[in-house]
């Protein structure tokens, strides 16, 4: 039997209410109760290093991808380091095995990694799940958006039911 893997999408900043740390740390131990190892950009920093601390409380295979301009920045504890020569290259391989992909609150960089993730869903490059954690309506801007792709005809209601939103940790683990 292969390895469950869930890929976490976060922010790498210090500088955020650390509710929103908190929040991801529940989100990854539920995760991890339901079996999954963690994959994550591997960064100590913001809530990626919550991720990993969350992951390494668990006692789960807690996994990190970071690009080579970034040395010095890891994680230390890691089950593995991974080094990507691109932040392209990095969303790969940080998805590469798998079955379900999170976004926690996060900036400009998360959404890049959903997005890209929601669209290789669509293309039926990617066949997991997707989740967002819309901790205290974090979340609500991105859902209004996509419902207007959808009123406006540019994205179908197929394509936007892809994402799975969730108010809390415990709801987003139904979907796990």
């Amino acid at each position: 039997m292969s390895e469950k893997k869930a890929v976490f999408f976060c922010s790498a900043s210090n500088n955020i209410d650390p509710k929103y740390n908190q929040a991801a740390r529940e989100t990854v131990r539920a995760a991890c109760l339901a079996g999954y190892s963690i994959v994550s950009g591997g960064s100590f920093r913001g809530t990626m290093g919550a991720v990993c601390d969350a992951a390494k409380e668990c006692g789960a295979p807690n996994y990190g991808v970071l690009p080579s301009f970034m040395e010095g920045l890891e994680y230390e504890g890691l089950t593995e380091l991974r080094w990507a020569p691109t932040m392209s290259i990095r969303k790969e391989m940080m998805r590469e095995g798998v079955s379900l992909a999170v976004a926690l609150p996060g900036g400009i960089g998360t959404m890049d990694e959903l997005f890209e993730t929601v669209v290789l869903a669509k293309l039926g490059q990617f066949r997991g799940r997707i989740g967002v954690l819309d901790f205290e309506g974090f979340y609500e801007p991105l859902k209004a958006l996509l419902k207007h792709f959808v009123d406006t005809g540019m994205m179908t209601q197929e394509d936007a039911d892809l994402v799975h939103f969730a108010s809390t940790p415990e709801e987003l683990a139904k979907i796990f």
